[in-house]
């Protein structure tokens, strides 16, 4: 009985000392913000844009808008494209 009990214990060591044991889990902080994108949203409604980029995530846009309402913006719509081609630019002159 007793060498069961030694064995268990150290099946137990060495699971816990084990790579996946080191593992962390998924925080709310590593989650994409943006699950889903608007394609249209009136760039007259929009008060502020924010660019986020984290490492297990793709770029996402965040757009503010007056009502307070923040939505994503796929970054490859055109008229975004065109703002940021404008904010390069004059940024670089």
């Amino acid at each position: 009985m007793d060498s069961k009990v030694l064995a268990l214990v150290a099946l137990l060591t060495v699971a816990m000392w084990s790579p996946e044991a080191d593992a962390k889990p998924i925080s709310l902080v590593e989650r994409c913000w943006c699950r889903s994108t608007h394609n249209t949203v009136p760039q007259r409604s929009i008060r502020e844009i924010k660019f986020l980029h984290t490492p297990s995530c793709p770029f996402q846009v965040i757009a503010k808008l007056k009502n307070n309402r923040e939505v994503c913006i796929n970054p490859k719509t055109k008229w975004l494209q065109q703002y940021l081609k404008n904010a390069i630019s004059k940024k670089e002159n």
